[in-house]
């Protein structure tokens, strides 16, 4: 079987520590099938060799990268990269992101990670001009929706996702394959935790179902001056945003701003946190809290269902909608981080993340790619 798979975003965060982890573990274990990745020019050279790495270890010999400059959410998308791909001659191709070009007609499969913008659909989580937004939204539903009833099967990371795109995209759920991310071992870190813990962490975009504003109200209620609140993030005009209403409310000194984070430096933050919170309002999955329990970090975690999905029992949960809840969460942890109830939770959590491996979504995957062309 010829598989092609849609490595674009290699070098995003989010999806593409998805497409990374899965594309070299499929390497590892798949000797049979054929693979061919589409990715950016600027790219190539960085892929070639983190794929060379694998091949070296790994059982797959049969792998090729075709360069393909054509940004996602574009026209260029539509119109020409189905060409791209139809050179190749696919049996099938995974497209590990809903943007997918509709007019391709061979037999393919996609990943949905969430739908977080079905349910956040306004202005105020763009930077774009309403009317260019209202039209982004279109064209993003059309895309998704007609992608969705296309594809011969659809990959999603939790189960509270999945009833989302039963629900939302009317798509029925044998069609559904739930496959849970897994943590990078990039993300890792074996020292040991410093002797004290100096802060809160919180790890993410700042786009507005993350609820940042809500954990900063609560933050400013936490009467530790020497314990700041940490945002790991991506500069941009969200948390620019956030850093303003921070500065408003002169907090400046409590809550510290990160960018440009490695994972070695992500790693060594979730090992010397009290906590990581999470504070969202929706998720699909959730990656932050593994990588914190991995860390044994206490997990901080709204009460909605996908953070429950991820984190089983094995976090402390708060109602997101209320600041004072959360402040109450944060200030209880801060009295009791050294309670032997603590300590057993955060050992339960790191044992938690054994569950989740980045071969167990490649070799589901690999399932789902069989499946495909059976159907």
């Amino acid at each position: 079987m010829k598989i092609g798979i849609d490595a674009r975003l290699w070098s995003e965060s989010g999806v593409g520590r998805y497409i990374r982890n899965l594309v070299k573990n499929l390497l590892l274990i798949d000797s049979n099938n054929n693979y061919v990745l589409f990715v950016l020019s600027g790219d190539y050279k960085l892929i070639k060799s983190e794929i060379l790495s694998c091949v070296k270890t790994g059982k797959n010999k049969k792998w090729k990268i075709v360069k393909a400059d054509i940004r996602w959410h574009t026209l260029d998308e539509q119109l020409n990269f189905p060409k791209v791909l139809e050179k190749e001659k696919l049996d099938l191709v995974h497209f590990p992101y809903f943007s997918v070009p509709v007019s391709y007609k061979k037999p393919y499969i996609i990943t949905i990670h969430d739908l977080i913008i079905d349910h956040f659909p306004t202005g105020k989580a763009s930077t774009l001009m309403p009317f260019l937004y209202k039209l982004k939204l279109i064209g993003y539903r059309y895309v998704i929706t007609k992608a969705s009833d296309n594809a011969k099967k659809i990959i999603t990371v939790s189960k509270e996702t999945k009833k989302e795109i039963v629900d939302h995209l009317k798509i029925m759920p044998n069609k559904i394959e739930v496959i849970y991310e897994a943590v990078d071992d990039k993300v890792i870190t074996l020292q040991e935790n410093s002797l004290r813990k100096k802060y809160f962490l919180y790890v993410g975009n700042a786009y507005p179902h993350k609820n940042l504003n809500n954990l900063i109200l609560a933050y400013s209620k936490f009467n530790k001056k020497d314990i700041p609140l940490i945002l790991v993030g991506k500069e941009d005009y969200f948390y620019k945003r956030l850093k303003e209403k921070v500065s408003r409310m002169k907090l400046s000194n409590r809550i510290i701003f990160r960018e440009n984070v490695t994972d070695e430096e992500l790693a060594k933050l979730y090992k010397n946190a009290i906590a990581l919170i999470m504070p969202s309002l929706m998720e699909g999955f959730g990656l932050p809290v593994l990588e914190a329990m991995a860390n044994k970090c206490l997990v901080l975690a709204s009460d909605i269902p996908a953070l429950h999905e991820i984190c089983g029992k094995n976090a402390i949960f708060f109602d997101p909608d209320d600041p004072e809840k959360i402040f109450k969460k944060i200030n209880f942890v801060y009295l009791n981080k050294s309670d032997r109830k603590i300590k057993i939770l955060i050992q339960r959590a790191f044992n938690h993340v054994f569950d989740f491996s980045w071969q167990k979504v490649a070799e589901k995957t690999l399932e789902a790619y069989e499946s495909c062309l059976s159907i």
